[in-house]
């Protein structure tokens, strides 16, 4: 994985912590449709990588606990014909996931009120409407 938030040097998730299962793809298709496994599953254990550090596993953990089945991620790609093109799809896949988990929250909103004057230009220029207004209604004989 690149850089990036939550990750200032990037890091290499090791091969051995990656299971990869093809099957076929589902949907239509022509010749060989039914011979070729093209449809890849990613797997990956957050909880016991080595890539990252424990306070990044933690972060993991409690982002993706929606996603995860016994402790293990899986990403699926099954949209390319080529079983290479799925196996670089998962691996991209999988790389946003931990990037958007693995990232810090925003610092928290600063509340900030509005300037006297700008409180001020705003009754002004409702005044101004209302006066506006006012001036809409009937006109009548006197």
């Amino acid at each position: 994985m690149p850089p990036g938030p939550g990750l200032p040097s990037g890091t290499t998730i090791p091969a051995g912590e990656l299971v990869e299962r093809f099957s076929r793809s589902p949907g239509p298709g022509g010749q060989s449709v039914n011979t070729s496994d093209t449809r890849v599953e990613l797997l990956f254990a957050p909880a016991t990588s080595t890539a990252f550090t424990e306070e990044q596993r933690a972060r993991l953990a409690r982002h993706l606990v929606d996603a995860m089945t016994q402790g293990r991620l899986s990403v699926v790609a099954s949209e390319h014909r080529s079983q290479l093109r799925n196996r670089i799809a998962a691996r991209e896949r999988l790389v946003a996931l931990l990037r958007e988990a693995v990232a810090p929250p925003p610092p928290p909103r600063r509340k900030t009120k509005p300037s006297r004057a700008s409180q001020r230009r705003r009754v002004e220029s409702k005044k101004q409407l209302g006066r506006t207004k006012a001036l809409r209604g009937r006109v009548r004989d006197e």
